[in-house]
């Protein structure tokens, strides 16, 4: 990961921020020790909050997935919800109602959340 975030550092042109969640290896002494580096090449961190999964994009993904999107009869076999997920990760963005996922509507739920709580480190 500490790769990944070097090489990236060194194409920035501009200030750039990027949201991380809290998995261990981005809190990790190591990750940690590079981010003034990364600072500064420009690039500004913030932290999502603890349990935040109505920021995180792949989670309001797997819960239109998990709630509205695959039937109770996919979950009879590995074969069937196979099917289904593949089914979903095919038209997902072809411009087919049936697997969209209008952010407007979350926007309530968003709001509700202060932004300038975010701790950069």
């Amino acid at each position: 990961m500490i790769e990944v975030f070097d090489d990236f550092t060194t194409t920035l042109t501009k200030s750039t921020v990027v949201i991380l969640d809290n998995a261990s290896y981005h809190k990790s002494k190591k990750f940690k020790a590079e981010i003034s580096k990364w600072s500064n090449r420009g690039l500004t961190l913030l932290y999502l909050p603890p349990y935040s999964p109505q920021l995180n994009i792949i989670e309001i993904l797997w819960k239109f997935m998990k709630y509205y999107w695959i039937e109770h009869t996919a979950y009879l076999s590995y074969d069937n919800l196979l099917k289904y997920v593949k089914k979903i990760f095919n038209n997902y963005g072809t411009g087919e109602d049936e697997y969209f996922i209008n952010f407007n509507t979350l926007k309530e739920e968003l709001v509700d959340i202060k932004l300038l709580t975010y701790k950069s480190i």
